[in-house]
């Protein structure tokens, strides 16, 4: 369900997209400052004022494709470029994360092979909420993928499916959120926001915008 809340600092709308299957609570943003604040304060010094990933940025060879791929087997949604963009691509948003694709000018920039598939390669990973599902919306897709299963020594298991994008880069699906996290050093602290750093939503929108690719 899309909630909707008024912004204290310009008293417009705007929306929270909850993650899948969650409810999310929204503070109030004057709540959220004193929570950074006393984050400051106990660890003696200034975090840098981040809110949450934002985006990714893919360069792709073909970038209708690419959003077909994001769009039918991961479920972003395709959603409007700012117009002084005057370079072939698309933005798509999901999960609270952007996925910025460009059109590649250079094929040399893109991994040689498409099929290549190691987990100890760069990956961006996505939590999931039902592994199973997710692997069977692979297969219904063709999608190759490898499937892996770690156990930690509290007997804590992990479920990973590895998998690329059309153009070779890899993407991850798991269930980290089995693991504890668990500071290994004193250097900085672990913020973990009470709600998702959303951009606005407009809701009136074109449902069915035409797009150039």
């Amino acid at each position: 369900m899309v909630t909707p809340r008024v912004s204290a600092v310009t008293q417009a709308p705007f929306y929270l997209i909850p993650p899948l299957g969650r409810k999310v609570q929204q503070l109030p943003r004057a709540s959220q400052g004193r929570i950074m604040q006393e984050g400051k304060e106990e660890s003696g010094a200034a975090a840098p004022p981040l809110l949450a990933l934002n985006h990714v940025s893919r360069l792709c060879r073909n970038v209708k494709k690419s959003i077909d791929f994001y769009t039918k087997v991961l479920g972003f949604v395709l959603v409007e470029r700012p117009p002084a963009l005057d370079f072939d691509g698309a933005w798509l948003f999901n999960y609270g994360v952007g996925i910025h694709l460009v059109q590649s000018k250079d094929d040399d920039k893109l991994p040689s092979d498409s099929h290549h598939l190691d987990p100890m390669d760069n990956h961006i990973s996505f939590q999931c909420e039902d592994m199973e599902e997710m692997e069977q919306r692979l297969k219904e897709f063709n999608t190759e993928y490898i499937k892996r299963t770690m156990e930690d020594e509290s007997g804590t298991k992990i479920d990973q499916l590895f998998f690329n994008d059309p153009d070779g880069f890899m993407v991850e699906i798991c269930n980290c959120e089995n693991l504890k996290l668990v500071p290994a050093g004193s250097m900085g602290k672990i913020k973990l926001p009470f709600d998702r750093h959303n951009p606005p939503l407009d809701l009136d929108a074109n449902s069915n915008p035409s797009y150039s690719y």
